[in-house]
């Protein structure tokens, strides 16, 4: 599944594409995505109206139109997006074309379907904190995200640390990959018990966080299985791996194998070692 720097990737890459740009036609496969697609609000909402913004919040992509509606999109598992010329004859799972006035078409493909399309009206895009985002923590790179953010919401929890930060109500966007990574790095065990986290190691962590997420960011994301961005291209962050899919390896610092257990219903690499 495509985490936040995965999400991150592909909203730069169609930003510069995208904005300035008129939406002119719809097309929809007639397959619906996670839940079914609404064309005919896609098309009432969208088609004449010019994008003035491309954002991400958490895992989702936020277009912004200047009529004050969005488009908000989940990639899923295997959604993604990308441009191209007309003449290039739609994939199999090309799901949604979207001409623009130049006539290059946004094109969101999604082998699996797992995605999701939603808009909303200008008047529903307001507070988007207060009802999309309501359950949804402060994104990993915001001030929001501190130390002792997160110390005084662990109190008296027993929840092992890596469950903790994947909780989107905790913090937006740390996925299985990066959080296993972040732990190694800030020499954290994933199972231990957030109550007996300091400050002090809850800002070591904080800051691998931030590390992990944008050199993941630098490197174009993580492709594990098959994702591409805007242009096609495969991310490469997964050659710096330290722990994850690194089972029985020996671990880059102290050559302690590293071990594998399932965590919250997924998979959790570390080194027995040198996290604590």
């Amino acid at each position: 599944m495509p985490e936040l720097p995965e999400v991150e990737v592909i909203c730069r890459g169609i930003r510069p594409h995208l904005v300035g740009r008129t939406i002119t036609a719809i097309y929809h496969s007639g397959k619906q995505l996670r839940w079914p697609v609404p064309f005919d609000l896609l098309c009432h909402e969208m088609i004449g109206h010019q994008v003035i913004a491309v954002s991400r919040r958490a895992k989702y992509l936020q277009i912004s139109l200047d009529s004050g509606s969005m488009l908000i999109i989940h990639l899923g598992m295997t959604g993604n997006l990308g441009f191209f010329p007309p003449k290039n004859e739609p994939a199999k799972h090309d799901h949604l074309r979207f001409t623009l006035d130049n006539c290059m078409e946004l094109r969101y493909n999604d082998s699996r379907r797992f995605g999701s399309i939603q808009v909303l009206k200008s008047r529903e895009t307001a507070n988007l904190e207060e009802t999309v985002f309501r359950t949804t923590g402060p994104e990993p790179f915001s001030n929001a995200f501190s130390p002792e953010y997160l110390h005084e919401l662990a109190k008296g929890k027993q929840q092992a640390v890596k469950v903790f930060i994947m909780a989107t109500q905790v913090v937006a966007g740390v996925g299985n990959i990066y959080a296993s990574e972040s732990l190694f790095r800030a020499g954290i065990l994933p199972t231990r018990k957030v109550r007996t986290i300091s400050k002090k190691d809850w800002g070591r962590l904080v800051s691998a966080i931030h590390e992990i997420l944008q050199h993941a960011i630098d490197c174009g994301g993580s492709t594990i299985s098959n994702f591409i961005n805007a242009r096609q291209e495969k991310g490469y962050f997964q050659v710096n791996f330290k722990v994850y899919g690194r089972q029985g390896e020996p671990c880059i610092t102290c050559q302690e194998k590293i071990e594998k257990i399932s965590l919250g219903g997924r998979a959790s690499y570390f080194c027995p070692r040198c996290q604590k």
